[in-house]
């Protein structure tokens, strides 16, 4: 039987609905090996995830999403197999969290002009010590009944487009590849059809991407094929995963994207290389 993965999962620490453990269990229950745990600017799942592991007989991957610009334009990148301890990548993680802190403030004071009055402290106190993200305020707007759904507050109010989006701490695409390949990383541009697209990949080659995520929840099969020709004609890898951030996209999406075995073979023969250069 044929050991499936999912590469491309958050935890309450991020903004996820599950702490470390409860997300190795319930990989567990969807049937797969392995899974990569990659919070938005953070690391600190990785080790309790990784513990509660060992006691299922799961694999954890380390990893990371880290939030980078490109003209203007937020994309995620996603890092395999990062050095978690070193001291330079923390404290730019952690700078990239405090940004989040005050993002949260300024979405929050754009969203009054809409008659919408939030409490960030409640904001805060949904995520936790996590890294708070739009996903926490989207569920403040549907829980204090602004939207139905979180889908809608992203449509309305924060989404890319939206009237109230606020942008990132401006980390560029460049330098966030060349940070995580500094830390020993495997980089990957994450979910890219929902992100910019194919333009960018030639240009986010030059600066070191190893590989495109070709498999993703919100990819259809025609756009999942696309990517894998766009990998196959660029020499770059190809990763897959659910993006599962709990509860909190509605469902439990955990498993519903189940990617072979071999692609972390392929990931931990890029980490080798990368690791030994």
């Amino acid at each position: 039987m044929e050991k499936l993965v999912d590469l491309h999962v958050h935890t309450h620490l991020s903004d996820g609905t599950f702490t470390p453990e409860e997300t190795a269990e319930n990989a567990k229950k969807a049937g797969l090996s392995c899974i990569a745990i990659t919070d938005h600017d953070c690391v600190d799942g990785i080790e309790p995830a990784g513990k509660a592991a060992k006691k299922l007989d799961l694999e954890i991957i380390p990893g990371v999403e880290m939030t980078a610009q490109e003209k203007g334009r937020e994309v995620h990148l996603l890092g395999f197999f990062p050095d978690i301890k070193e001291e330079r990548f923390l404290e730019k993680l952690k700078a990239i969290r405090r940004n989040r802190v005050d993002r949260v403030y300024e979405m929050v004071e754009k969203l009054k002009k809409y008659n919408i009055r939030l409490e960030p402290d409640r904001i805060f106190e949904l995520s936790g010590q996590g890294s708070v993200g739009r996903l926490h305020v989207a569920a403040i707007l549907e829980n204090e009944g602004y939207v139905s759904s979180i889908e809608e507050a992203f449509k309305r109010f924060i989404g890319d487009k939206g009237p109230c989006y606020v942008a990132h701490y401006d980390i560029s695409a460049e330098d966030a590849i060349a940070e995580l390949k500094r830390v020993g990383a495997v980089v990957v541009y994450a979910h890219p059809h929902l992100m910019g697209g194919d333009k960018l990949i030639s240009k986010f080659i030059k600066y070191g991407l190893d590989g495109i995520e070709a498999y993703h929840s919100e990819h259809t099969k025609p756009v999942t094929k696309r990517y894998l020709e766009l990998a196959k004609e660029y020499g770059l890898l190809v990763t897959g995963g659910s993006d599962c951030h709990g509860l909190n996209k509605g469902r439990m999406l955990m498993g519903t994207v189940k990617v072979p075995y071999s692609l972390v073979e392929e990931l931990k023969r890029c980490a080798a290389k990368t690791k030994s250069t």
